[in-house]
């Protein structure tokens, strides 16, 4: 074999590598970002709870205009997205979702208006 078949040989080896990690690169952001999108959505779906259980008066089992004693039920405290916990205080509350697969977590207040927002993020989630 030739010297320049040679080096054609490894010209192609490392373009092959190349194109390789970029494509791991692609998949792992494009992954992660799914998976803070999936989390958003699953707290937005959390936030609508709480603001139902905050509305509903304490006789029907609900806050009486308070966030205070609001539960994750345990049917939506996690997911293949997250696991979910929830930090009641008298007007707002603060969700907090880590990623099932290993990326970080995602931190929301829902405020007295029942707006959720002020997001955080750690990790690849960032």
């Amino acid at each position: 074999m030739g010297t320049q078949q040679m080096m054609l040989m490894i010209l192609g080896i490392i373009v092959v590598g190349i194109a390789i990690a970029v494509g791991i690169m692609l998949f792992t952001s494009t992954s992660a970002s799914s998976n803070k999108d999936a989390i958003i959505n699953d707290m937005m779906n959390l936030g609508q709870y709480a603001y139902r259980f905050k509305l509903k008066p304490e006789p029907l089992g609900g806050g009486g205009r308070r966030y205070s004693g609001f539960i994750i039920p345990q049917t939506l405290a996690t997911n293949e997205n997250a696991s979910y916990v929830a930090t009641p205080n008298v007007q707002t509350v603060t969700f907090t979702g880590t990623s099932k697969l290993g990326y970080g977590t995602v931190t929301a207040v829902l405020d007295s208006a029942g707006i959720l927002g002020q997001f955080t993020y750690t990790g690849d989630l960032q």
